[in-house]
């Protein structure tokens, strides 16, 4: 082959590899683009962690995420649709974009950051060990030759496993609902979980005589967005932002949680 020839080749296969680039670049964050070209949001929620997430009598989705996202949703003149998901797969469903976000009391640590964004803060929350008053855990060394009932992938699991001992039997559940049945029915002795959890089981199951026992992480809940997609993420921040200034936020804490927001983390 002749050099020019060659050279002509060349120059054409950078020029590709170029535009192919940039194509990948520029499609690289268009969420909050197809989101206003389409007129809909898929927001992922829990239905499994009252009060943020649960069905209620009617049968559909409620909590304080039910409602944190159908704010975004109004405030960006989209529909919303809502996307259950669990512990497990809810940052699977963000990195495979069957979700354009993750409103699901999900909290911000280095590991989940290697994958995902975060938005600001939109909520308080904070994990804890619980068990009956009659069991004596005043440090997270009694817990030696005890079982913990955790859910799979939560941010309490990952607290659990750096504080507990070596002897501690944790036992996995695949969702908070088998997490709470187990506690419950006497399969483990503590259970590690959220307070808006135990709060919900200890209304229901008063003869237990369950008790804050030991705090895990202070772990104000971020909404999770997919790697890159900062136009999104600056928006919802501009929304969150705006809702704190309103009022807003501070209305949803009272409602579900009976407590002001507070001063949350951006």
């Amino acid at each position: 082959m002749p050099i020019s020839t060659l050279r002509r080749a060349c120059a054409a296969l950078c020029t590709l590899g170029l535009l192919a680039g940039f194509s990948a670049g520029a499609g690289a964050q268009n969420a909050l683009a197809d989101i206003e070209k389409n007129k809909l949001i898929r927001i992922a929620i829990p239905t499994d962690f009252p009060p943020y997430g649960f069905v209620g009598t009617d049968l559909k989705p409620q909590g304080l995420d039910v409602d944190m996202a159908n704010l975004i949703a109004q405030k960006l003149g989209v529909k919303g649709e809502l996307v259950v998901v669990t512990s497990a797969n809810r940052i699977p469903y963000l990195q495979t974009k069957r979700a354009d976000l993750v409103i699901s009391t999900l909290g911000k640590n280095p590991e989940r950051e290697k994958v995902i964004d975060f938005t600001s803060a939109y909520s308080p929350f904070f994990q804890a060990v619980f068990a009956p008053k009659s069991l004596q855990v005043k440090t997270f060394a009694d817990l030696a030759g005890k079982s913990v009932g955790v859910t799979r992938g939560a941010m309490e699991d990952q607290e659990l496993s750096k504080q507990a001992p070596a002897t501690a039997d944790v036992k996995r559940f695949e969702d908070n609902n088998a997490t709470v049945s187990a506690y419950v029915s006497g399969q483990v002795n503590l259970i590690a979980t959220g307070i808006s959890v135990a709060e919900n089981m200890m209304q229901r199951n008063p003869q237990q005589g369950t008790e804050f026992k030991l705090l895990l992480k202070e772990s104000p809940n971020f909404i999770g967005v997919a790697k890159g997609e900062d136009a999104l993420r600056l928006k919802v921040n501009e929304i969150i932002a705006a809702a704190i200034a309103s009022g807003e936020i501070d209305k949803l804490s009272q409602k579900w949680l009976k407590r002001p927001a507070g001063d949350l983390p951006k």
